[in-house]
């Protein structure tokens, strides 16, 4: 988009992929499918009729809107030597997702989620030979790597 003009940002972070012989550092979106566009009502119409490009983001009937200093957080998280970010659609996780716990006892325990919404999840947990169900706060799991 920056060949029509269109100020555009994909953050992207680096991850280390294993393929059979060896490892790789590659360069991933932290938002998967997500461009960030600054633009105008005209601009808007380029941006449609770009390649590749299905739609805007929508919230409450209006365009998404994401202010300056988001986009600065993002960049400097980014920036910043030692962080990994993962993003989690505002949907939640939805069942036979793979979550690791980031928080309490459970800390670092990978799991699969049963069911699930924007608030909470049930994850299936594996401990001493048995299955746990138990129900966390979507902000105390991630996308397992």
């Amino acid at each position: 988009m920056d060949a029509k003009g269109v100020e555009c940002y994909c953050p992207v972070q680096k991850t280390v992929r294993q393929w059979s012989d060896r490892k790789k550092v590659i360069l991933e979106p932290l938002f998967k499918s997500y461009v960030f566009v600054r633009i105008n009502d005209v601009e808007a119409e380029k941006v449609k009729n770009t390649d590749g490009v299905l739609r805007f983001v929508y919230y409450n009937g209006q365009p998404a809107i994401i202010r300056n200093e988001e986009i600065e957080m993002i960049q400097n998280l980014l920036a910043t030597k030692d962080v990994v970010l993962s993003s989690v659609s505002a949907e939640g996780f939805r069942p036979n997702d793979e979550v690791v716990v980031n928080f309490g006892i459970f800390n670092k325990q990978k799991g699969i989620v049963i069911k699930g919404n924007r608030r909470k999840a049930v994850v299936k947990l594996e401990s001493m030979g048995q299955y746990l169900r138990i129900e966390f706060p979507t902000h105390h799991l991630e996308p397992a790597r």
